[in-house]
């Protein structure tokens, strides 16, 4: 099928050209500096030649490398400006949108998998996707009880493109770190690969939306459209109107910036503590805000696809380390880390200079708000990635036991969302009311 090239050569070739066009265009931006360009304007080019390259390709092939692009993009905050500015629009893309499927390829894939008759579940069924994403695309309907819905059609395929894509991308993961500056790659990667299984699973998805809807349902701040009907490859929820979370960071007020941002930080870190579950996809593609009743914004959420499974709420040595490093408490720090496994056995680190490289880290979490911006986030990416700074070498030494993996990246991605907002959070106040032992560390 053209539109989502399945056979590993075809996908193969198309992910090798990326290093390779970025080799070409180096060559060719050498010339260009000899034929007398300044490097400036040059390396401007080449940014914007190897943007475009990397995400149409990326979202042209949907599966593992569009999800890839897309993990990708919650990160755009954190390298710098000059690089940052070419690749901003082309990452925005891949939050919310890819080539659709034909509309005879979704419709055999429903009669597959609702049965022959499928049209009759619906009033209405609009052909032209409303959104399309990674492994799968939305269409906007109207169920058989007239509820407005939107259904979710998995790509044909898209088990087999995702692991395809994944295993190319991490071979190719050292020539692609020049494409994105700084940005662990190979790690990344091999987390993307972890969850493909339950990617996949609608019925996985149905269940842990099931749960968030139920929670939060009659929330003030948060909702969670309910799950209508589950199949094999094909999710039925109902419909939620909205500006995408996307649209808010290009063009929102500053009011609208600041709600979005501490309704993000709620939902982060409530999420675990009412539903056992952690939303692990914060892309700016799965939030909307919704204009309630009395002029009141909430925060629509969609895709649950992945999700941390956390039934005891957030782990409570999270709360403690974070509160003994906001009391200074470096000794007592140390030890819970250690304790916690954050520091091997095998390795002795000095307390004060632990927390020395944490301080900064937690800044969002001192004052009674905080105003997350690109520069802030740039400057905590840079102080640890030199290689000459004391941070990057100790952070080098501290581990982060396999039980906090995702924890962190979801909640690193959501700084980033944040920063993309240049929101003005008070984090505190959530920290207080859902962060085991963060209140106390008593």
């Amino acid at each position: 099928m053209s539109d989502l090239p399945r056979k590993a050569v075809t996908r193969t070739v198309k992910l090798a050209a990326l290093p390779l066009g970025f080799a070409g265009r180096a060559t060719w931006g050498l010339g260009k500096r000899i034929g007398g360009k300044s490097a400036e304007i040059v390396a401007r080019e080449l940014q914007h030649r190897t943007a475009e390259q990397l995400f149409r390709t990326l979202g042209e092939l949907k599966g593992g490398a569009m999800k890839f692009g897309q993990a990708l993009s919650v990160f755009e905050s954190a390298l710098p400006e000059e690089v940052a500015g070419p690749y901003r629009a082309a990452l925005t893309k891949l939050q919310e949108a890819a080539p659709p499927l034909p509309s005879a390829t979704v419709h055999q894939v429903l009669a597959e998998r609702l049965g022959a008759h499928w049209r009759e579940l619906f009033e209405e069924f609009e052909d032209r996707p409303a959104a399309a994403a990674s492994i799968g695309q939305v269409h906007r309907a109207v169920w058989h009880d007239g509820r407005a819905v939107a259904v979710k059609v998995q790509y044909p395929g898209a088990g087999e493109a995702l692991l395809s894509d994944l295993k190319q991308l991490a071979r190719f993961a050292g020539l692609l770190g020049p494409l994105i500056p700084g940005m662990e790659i190979k790690p990344l990667i091999k987390e993307l690969r972890d969850r493909v299984a339950e990617e996949l699973d609608y019925e996985l998805e149905a269940g842990a939306q099931r749960r968030h809807a139920e929670a939060f349902a009659g929330d003030p701040d948060v909702v969670v459209p309910d799950v209508v009907h589950q199949g094999d490859q094909v999710l039925v929820t109902e419909w939620m109107e909205g500006t995408p979370l996307s649209e808010v960071i290009a063009d929102g007020t500053q009011e609208e910036r600041d709600r979005a941002g501490q309704l993000l930080a709620r939902f982060l870190f409530s999420g675990p503590a009412r539903t056992g579950l952690l939303h692990a996809d914060p892309h700016p593609g799965n939030f909307r805000l919704i204009s309630g009743p009395e002029g009141r914004t909430r925060l629509g959420v969609l895709d649950f696809g992945t999700v941390d499974r956390l039934p005891g709420g957030w782990p409570e040595p999270i709360g403690r380390s974070l509160r003994m490093t906001l009391d200074g408490d470096a000794e007592g720090m140390y030890g819970h880390l250690r304790a916690e496994g954050f520091v091997k056995e095998s390795i002795e680190l000095d307390p004060d200079a632990v927390l020395d490289y944490l301080e900064p880290i937690i800044e969002p979490a001192v004052a009674e708000e905080f105003t997350f911006t690109r520069p802030w986030l740039r400057g905590q990416a840079a102080r640890i990635a030199d290689p000459r700074s004391p941070a990057h070498q100790l952070g080098r030494q501290i581990n982060l036991p396999p039980s906090y993996l995702l924890i962190h990246r979801v909640t690193l991605s959501t700084i980033g969302v944040l920063c993309q907002l240049g929101a003005t959070v008070r984090l505190r106040d959530e920290l207080h009311a859902w962060l085991p032992g963060f209140a106390s560390a008593e």
